[in-house]
């Protein structure tokens, strides 16, 4: 029996048990837990796409009275679901016009890069954590693959020893450090979209440069703790530096000349990052007006949308008036997150309005002690990363986080630093290939094991739950 069919037979048996047992809850609240335990089911085994499932829940809490359908549908025109759309097309103007492989391949042509073994890795592993600040660590991944794979057949033609554990390394960190180098900007990986959704609505400003201030340091951090933890495991390999500068330049050499769609776009990236930049660098600078008045008029996701749209604009072909993007590129973003994202932060906002968060967060309350509440911390961030190891981290977040936000309100904490704690958690799963796209995509190369990423992924989750305790407790302090 597949996985599809357990979730169907399973989830409504799983929403009628938990409706069924007594419960000290409102009826409303009761009722929305059982379709909360539906929606996660059906997130779990993968009956539907993620972003139906999000819309599936909300539209049966409309069926059943616990909203009516403009409170509840309300969040499809939350201001951060333009911001998925615009940098969803911005990102796609990269992959189509080839800015993304032109800036991996000029980067690693740097004599620096092609000295040792562990340059090399650093070498794909920065393009990897860069590009993810910016586009899909998806297709950060799917396009540094190629390149890596053509180092590793170069290796094994020349019959270099150890090259198994050199290919393992060189592909464990293009994955891992795209999905470390996205939790670095807003923009950077889903999750950070949705937390950060989360707390505006719960009233914490908190803007494109103040989430990066936060989240760089977690992010390089732990860069520099994957490098090292390979340098250390990379003893005794050697190569040739000429003929991986051969191989390194004749990819470069194969690039033509810059197009007028690769110009078009690093024109609006480079305008979409300025003005996204902007009112951080005037609120760093103590200009208050200046910063309220660019809030206001020009925020990060009419930005995005802005940037979004002028692509179209901007011409490839004057003759025929060919935008930089066109119809077809409309289609190929990833839509299925930006339902998810609008209706799970319906769901979201449902857990709280119900009473379900307030109800949970009493409960987990009285088994925490203030006093422990470093034990506390470390255990929401070791949960959250091994929870998005068999779980989007998306819908991970969209569950969890509402319900968060009640147990931390019930212990009188303040909630910033620990939401922005799970959800930066939520990138660091390592384990598994199910854990994230990257994952999948390297894993799909036949050439790392399973064990072995288990193995080098337990590690690395255990490095990043202390990386992320340790600055959020700084930051707190």
């Amino acid at each position: 029996m597949n996985k599809k069919k357990i979730g169907i037979v399973l989830a409504p048996l799983l929403a009628v048990l938990v409706y069924i047992i007594p419960m000290d809850l409102n009826q409303k609240a009761h009722l929305f837990f059982s379709i909360m335990v539906f929606t996660l089911t059906f997130w779990l085994t993968e009956v539907l796409p993620l972003g139906i499932t999000a819309l599936l829940g909300v539209a049966i809490a409309v069926v059943f009275g616990i909203a009516n359908v403009k409170t509840a549908f309300s969040s499809l025109g939350h201001p951060v679901l333009l911001l998925f759309i615009g940098s969803f097309l911005i990102a796609q103007a990269m992959t189509k016009h080839g800015l993304d492989k032109r800036f991996a391949l000029n980067f690693l042509s740097l004599p620096f890069f092609l000295k040792s073994p562990i340059r090399i890795i650093a070498g794909f592993s920065l393009v990897s954590f860069v590009l993810s600040m910016w586009i899909s660590n998806t297709a950060t991944t799917a396009m540094l693959l190629p390149l890596s794979l053509g180092i590793i057949t170069m290796f094994r033609q020349n019959h270099i020893k150890n090259i198994k554990t050199f290919a393992v390394f060189i592909l464990l960190s293009i994955a891992y450090s795209a999905s470390i180098g996205g939790v670095s900007t807003l923009i950077g990986t889903p999750t950070n979209l949705i937390g950060v959704g989360f707390l505006r609505d719960e009233g914490y400003d908190i803007d494109f440069v103040k989430w990066m201030l936060i989240a760089m340091p977690i992010s390089l951090t732990m860069y520099f703790a994957l490098l090292l933890y390979i340098k250390f495991h990379l003893k005794g390999f050697s190569f040739d530096k000429e003929k991986i500068k051969e191989l390194i330049h004749t990819e470069k050499n194969k690039l033509k000349k810059m197009s007028i769609g690769e110009k078009n776009t690093v024109i609006t990236f480079s305008l979409a990052v300025f003005f996204w930049l902007l009112p951080g660098i005037a609120n760093i600078l103590g200009n208050e007006q200046l910063y309220k008045f660019l809030k206001a008029h020009i925020p990060e996701s009419i930005v995005a949308l802005i940037a979004g749209i002028l692509l179209f604009l901007l011409p490839v072909d004057l003759r025929n008036f060919k935008g930089t993007l066109e119809v077809d590129d409309i289609r190929k973003i990833d839509w299925d997150t930006v339902l998810l994202f609008g209706g799970g932060i319906a769901l979201g906002k449902l857990i709280i309005q119900t009473g379900l968060a307030k109800y949970i967060g009493e409960r987990v309350a009285h088994l925490i002690s203030p006093e422990h509440f470093i034990l506390f911390l470390v255990t929401l961030i070791l949960a959250m990363i091994f929870l998005t190891e068999v779980s989007s981290n998306t819908a991970t977040v969209i569950t969890f986080v509402p319900i968060l936000i009640g147990v931390l309100k019930e212990l009188h904490v303040d909630i910033f630093y620990p939401i922005v704690a799970v959800v930066i958690a939520a990138s660091f799963a390592f384990m598994l290939p199910i854990a994230t796209p990257p994952n999948a995509i390297i894993y799909g190369s036949k050439m790392i094991p399973i064990n072995k990423m288990v193995k080098v992924g337990f590690f690395l989750n255990l490095i990043g739950t202390i990386v992320i305790t340790i600055w959020i407790l700084i930051y707190m302090r």
